[in-house]
């Protein structure tokens, strides 16, 4: 049934441009009209039993109600192309209508707690009928359905906000069931659980807030892309031909499909510039066709034919693995001026290595006294570079 949905619906938008921007406002209706109906219903079955625990999963439903109104927002927005103001596009706005509806979902859970606190001081007895348990059960089934739904269309999409959003509609089906056991115990025993259960609820509604929210606030602040992508970016370059190299790989990320990258390549520093101009006009190309990310590559040229340069370039790879297997130097020049002589590099240094830059920097010189000669080094830390 959710394929066919998502077939049907995705055959009729095959010549609109912006198929992702379509699904997402499509998702965002398919739950609003299915949230909607929980609310409404829960809150009257909340109503004629008595039971806070069942107004408090029909206030959870009201919020991802407005969660629903928020994703289609956020979907609208994000999908409108770059402006003036906005020259990377508005992409990243899902991830502020994922934080708001974050916050929402938070803030009812604070609001039930202190209802259950009530109900647990002062308990009262719920009414239980055939007639509440059958809408329990169609709800655990309309949730079931949403999460699954809302999970298939995220992974046609590539939508992290249509993964927390299925995720917390299948965390509610585990929600309806505790609301479910409670009325059937007051029922059978009589035991008055209804606030205890109706606690337990509100606690992991704040926790599930709380949670969203950490996860957003990671994507506005910038997170380190996936590792399969890093690995796809990984293989196209050692790919190329004729290149010496690569180093210092940035990833900027404005939105799910906006990505942005520069990476410095290494040359021989005998090509003229129109063929090194070729060359690197190709690899941004390809990095766009294939894999959708726009590339910026800074030239590094490298000297590939003088003995002296090739004798200290191999001498501080050697010293900087005897040092630790994990860093790695780049741009290695020996400068033999007679009035200032000094060898320069990068050094790549892992963000959980111990010892620090100045250490560092005393044993790489030490060794360079002893292993090549009387040079000065100066060396570059980089400590944020994926490659």
């Amino acid at each position: 049934m959710i394929n066919f949905l998502i077939e049907r619906f995705e055959k009729k938008q095959q010549k609109k441009s912006d198929i992702r921007t379509a699904f997402g406002i499509f998702a965002g209706i398919m739950g609003l009209l299915s949230n909607l109906l929980l609310f409404v219903s829960k809150l009257l079955i909340g109503l004629v039993s008595g039971s806070v625990s069942i107004m408090a999963d029909a206030m959870n439903n009201l919020s991802d109600t407005v969660s629903s109104v928020l994703t289609l927002v956020g979907f609208y927005i994000s999908g409108k192309p770059a402006d003036k103001e906005h020259p990377y596009g508005h992409e990243r706005f899902e991830y502020i209508s994922g934080m708001l509806v974050s916050l929402l979902i938070t803030f009812v859970g604070f609001q039930f707690f202190m209802t259950s606190i009530d109900r647990i001081r002062d308990p009262q007895s719920i009414k239980v009928t055939p007639v509440i348990l059958v809408v329990l059960l169609l709800s655990i089934l309309i949730k079931v359905w949403q999460g699954v739904f809302y999970r298939r269309v995220a992974k046609k999409i590539d939508s992290n906000a249509l993964v927390a959003t299925a995720k917390d509609s299948l965390n509610d089906v585990f929600t309806t069931i505790a609301v479910l056991v409670s009325a059937s115990v007051e029922g059978i025993t009589g035991l008055k659980i209804d606030g205890f259960v109706g606690l337990l609820i509100a606690c992991y509604i704040i926790f599930s807030g709380l949670q969203l929210i950490r996860e957003f606030i990671n994507e506005l602040m910038g997170l380190r892309p996936n590792q399969e992508a890093i690995d796809q970016m990984k293989e196209y370059l050692s790919s190329v031909t004729d290149i010496v190299g690569y180093h210092d790989l940035l990833i900027h990320q404005y939105g799910p499909n906006k990505t942005f990258a520069s990476v410095h390549i290494e040359i021989d520093d005998r090509w003229d510039l129109p063929h090194a101009h070729e060359k690197i006009d190709e690899i941004e190309q390809k990095f766009k066709k294939q894999l959708g990310v726009e590339l910026v590559c800074h030239i590094d040229p490298v000297n590939l034919h003088d003995q002296r340069q090739q004798f200290v370039h191999l001498e501080i790879k050697k010293i900087i693995k005897s040092i630790n297997s994990d860093l790695r130097a780049h741009d290695i020049r020996l400068i033999d001026h007679a009035d200032r002589p000094r060898i320069l590099f990068d050094l790549v240094v892992p963000s959980d290595f111990k010892a620090t830059d100045q250490e560092l920097q005393i044993r790489i010189q030490e060794q360079v006294y002893r292993n090549i000669g009387d040079y000065p080094v100066e060396v570059t830390f980089d400590h944020i570079y994926l490659l």
